[in-house]
């Protein structure tokens, strides 16, 4: 038997089947890890068996498999078909194709399955012949503890370790210990699961009568065909969850598996919980902030079937479900379903082409669908279900827009306005809760000289730095480097040091001042570092231990909290002026999902947006969160324009240390892929597809001490739209640039 292997190298030279022959002792299938022998002095290295044939298949030395790395095969064989397509699709290794479908720490054996000492009777142990040793002569028991223990293992197959029997017998330490001696009690060891579950508990939910606009998309989702998508298009509140639950619960009586996608680490707890009290045990969760023990035990739950339903983030759609039937994908518009790390997938066009290998239904979920998405749903290529109204008869939560600049004109130069403050005192007169959204961390976004105007910078990234009052320094949010204020501007020697904009530190401090004896937490990434801080934050909201949440974009979306009944937006211009061509569509989505954190029990919610932009449509329309009519303009405009969906953009990223080697790198390339392009197509078709191709710097010039230029490529969506992709994608390859960093298509991050 001889094995086709892909060895664990990211590396393009290396990016093809190996033969390896299968010695007699070792039993090899698919999916399963090896050792191999690799190169000319035979370095043992790790690969993954693609597929096995009883011809050698090649006229090279054919050397033997070293081991299995593990007794089991760690991919399916619908997975090995997922990782051929994604190496296709995003022009990867195969080998990075595999890596994203088993845990990072797997590789290299970095983590190992836990064991517990257990404890189980010795099976020569007599209770007639314990109790006679234990007995005093008149009647009575040396040691009590003892004869517990004895009876509590003293059944079939009954095997503890010694802190459950402490648990049923307190103070049995010093008893098991003596057991051991006298060769009563056997050790041995018992694998076991990390629990990421640990001391949370949830209480069981039973379904919940649906509306009928609920019972429709369930009914159509349970009937939609093999592989289909289908867009469920409800309101914020509108009982998509349940929705989700009753398609899962369908799917697990046929004895099928289900995913589950939301987009913030922050909604994971929330939202497992919810999963957990209708699901149970049958529920895993993957996410970055489990640890390496507790991601790995979840893959094994998922991987032998113990877990039939997975909760997690984008990465999570790779997750090795046996009989999968549904995905669901929460938030659909987020841009955190792409990935920013080679491979570079979206969670969105894996799930589909998943669906269409397993015949599962992969469901779109989101109050604020992508452009994309409801334009592939009113052209039929995705099933379109609405849900347009709140469970429960609830209306949405009245909307006032504050024009700043008015605010400013009549004196208050502070962060809220004088709308805002009513309505928080309002709230807290009524003992009720707030959520203040602020797309900004930190104290202030930037500090600058009012006599000079220098700004200070990263030098590593040639971005502003953040200033954040906590430690009295400044902050890149790319890459992590911070510097003190200094007392003097480094220009021009002036004292007259400001700091300018605002961030979440700011907003709690003043909203301190103004609200004597609030309650605050705070929300952002400074303060989410540990593992379960999002966990911790939202549970000491829930239960009511602050007045005011006050945060960044994780606190803008899925937060279902009954007290909450105001949302104020303090700054809503943040996102809408970046250049970028979704900025519109971003900021309407980003203040229509966290307007729709606001009155979701039976009582009624209120909405204050504070803006310099109060007539821009994103800002205008969510007053009657008027998602129909901003995809109305907002896809006219993209059409007129020619942006995406009715167009591509393909950008190849050029990165160095030296700036002009980077710029004539992306200089060469813009003339050679032009050429390319138009002798791939038939140069009338180019004419007609190819809008331009524009190298130069890229929006933030240099980051983490690299320069940074682009090729930004805009072709029109045709019938030859893929092969002028393709034929980027070749000339990359032929005529590659060393500092070529990434080729990306619609990148969701412009700068």
């Amino acid at each position: 038997m001889f094995a086709r292997v892909i060895v664990d190298i990211s590396n393009a030279n290396v990016d093809r089947l190996f033969t390896y022959s299968v010695p007699e002792d070792i039993k090899a299938a698919p999916g399963q890890r090896v050792l191999v022998p690799f190169g000319r002095g035979n370095k043992p290295i790790e690969g993954f068996i693609i597929e096995l044939s009883e011809e050698q298949q090649t006229s090279h030395e054919v050397k033997p498999i070293l081991r299995t790395l593990e007794p089991y095969t760690v991919l399916t064989a619908e997975q090995l078909a997922l990782s051929e397509w994604i190496r296709a699709a995003y022009h990867c290794t195969r080998a990075d194709s595999l890596r994203g479908m088993i845990p990072a720490k797997l590789r290299g054996s970095r983590v190992k399955e836990k064991t517990v000492r257990t404890l189980r009777l010795s099976p020569n142990a007599s209770r007639e012949e314990f109790v006679a040793s234990i007995s005093t002569k008149d009647g009575g028991i040396k040691a009590p503890k003892q004869l517990e223990i004895f009876d509590l293992l003293d059944r079939p197959d009954a095997e503890y370790s010694a802190a459950d029997i402490n648990a049923f017998i307190p103070g049995a330490a010093s008893a098991i210990s003596a057991m051991i001696k006298k060769g009563l009690l056997i050790e041995a060891g018992r694998e076991t699961y990390r629990d990421p579950f640990a001391g949370r508990s949830v209480k069981p939910t039973l379904p919940l009568p649906l509306l009928p606009s609920q019972a429709a998309a369930l009914k159509a989702i349970n009937e939609a065909g093999s592989g289909e998508t289908l867009l469920l298009h409800g309101v914020t509140g509108s009982g998509k969850t349940e929705v989700y639950m009753q398609a899962i619960a369908s799917e697990l009586e046929k004895g099928h598996g289900a995913i589950v996608l939301v987009p913030e680490i922050s909604l994971t707890p929330q939202t497992t919980d919810r999963f957990r009290s209708r699901f149970g045990e049958c529920v895993a969760v993957l996410h970055s902030h489990l640890s390496d023990g507790e991601r790995f035990d979840e893959w094994r739950r998922i991987r032998f079937k113990k877990a039939r339903v997975v909760i997690g983030a984008r990465s999570a759609v790779f997750a090795p479900v046996d009989e999968l039937g549904l995905i669901i994908i929460d938030e659909e518009h987020e841009p955190s379903y792409v990935s920013e790390l080679t491979p570079k997938y979206s969670a969105i066009e894996v799930a589909r082409r998943r669906a269409r290998l397993t015949g599962a239904r992969l469901v779109l979920g989101s109050a604020t669908p992508s452009l994309t998405s409801y334009y592939r749903a009113k052209r039929g290529q995705y099933k379109l279900l609405e849900m347009p109204e709140r469970i429960n008869g609830d209306t949405m939560p009245r909307v006032d827009i504050v024009d700043m600049r008015s605010e400013y004109l009549s004196g208050n130069n502070g962060i809220f306005s004088n709308l805002l403050k009513e309505a928080i005192a309002k709230t807290l007169e009524r003992r009720e809760q707030a959520i203040l959204f602020l797309n900004r961390r930190g104290y202030s976004s930037h500090v600058e000289c009012r006599a000079c105007g220098f700004v200070f910078t990263c030098k590593n990234c040639y971005v502003a730095m953040t200033y954040h009052k906590f430690s009295n320094a400044l902050r890149c949010h790319y890459c992590g480097a911070s510097a003190f204020v200094p007392s003097k501007c480094p220009s021009c020697g002036s004292e007259f040091v400001k700091f300018s904009g605002m961030g979440t530190q700011q907003v709690e401090e003043q909203l301190i001042e103004l609200f004597p004896g609030i309650r605050t937490l705070r929300m952002d990434t400074d303060t989410t570092g540990g593992k379960n801080a999002h966990r911790d934050i939202l549970d000491a909201f829930t239960r009511g231990e602050a007045d005011v949440l006050i945060g960044t974009q994780m606190v803008a979306k899925g937060l279902d909290i009954p007290n909450v009944t105001l949302v104020g937006v303090v700054f809503a211009d943040s996102t809408l002026f970046h250049s970028d061509y979704r900025s519109s569509e971003r900021t309407f989505q980003l203040l229509t999902q966290v307007a729709g954190r606001a009155g979701r029990a039976d009582k009624e919610g209120r909405v204050v947006i504070q803006t310099n932009a109060p007539n821009h449509r994103a800002i205008a329309l969510c007053i009657g969160h008027d998602y129909k009519s901003f995809f109305e303009l907002e896809i006219g405009d993209r059409l007129h324009t020619l942006f995406p969906p009715f167009s591509v953009f393909v950008r190849a990223l050029f990165v160095s240390r030296n700036e002009q080697e980077a710029a004539e790198a992306a200089g060469r390339f813009s003339s050679g892929v032009t050429e390319a392009i138009l002798d791939t197509l038939s140069r009338q078709d180019a004419k007609n597809e190819l809008i331009f191709v524009m190298p130069g710097a890229a929006p933030i010039r240099k980051r983490d001490g690299e320069y940074r230029y682009a090729v930004i490529i805009k072709l029109a969506r045709t019938a030859h739209t893929a092969g002028a992709i393709e034929a980027v994608y070749a000339f990359a390859a032929k005529h590659g640039e060393e500092c070529c960093r990434s080729i990306e298509i619609n990148p969701q991050d412009m700068l």
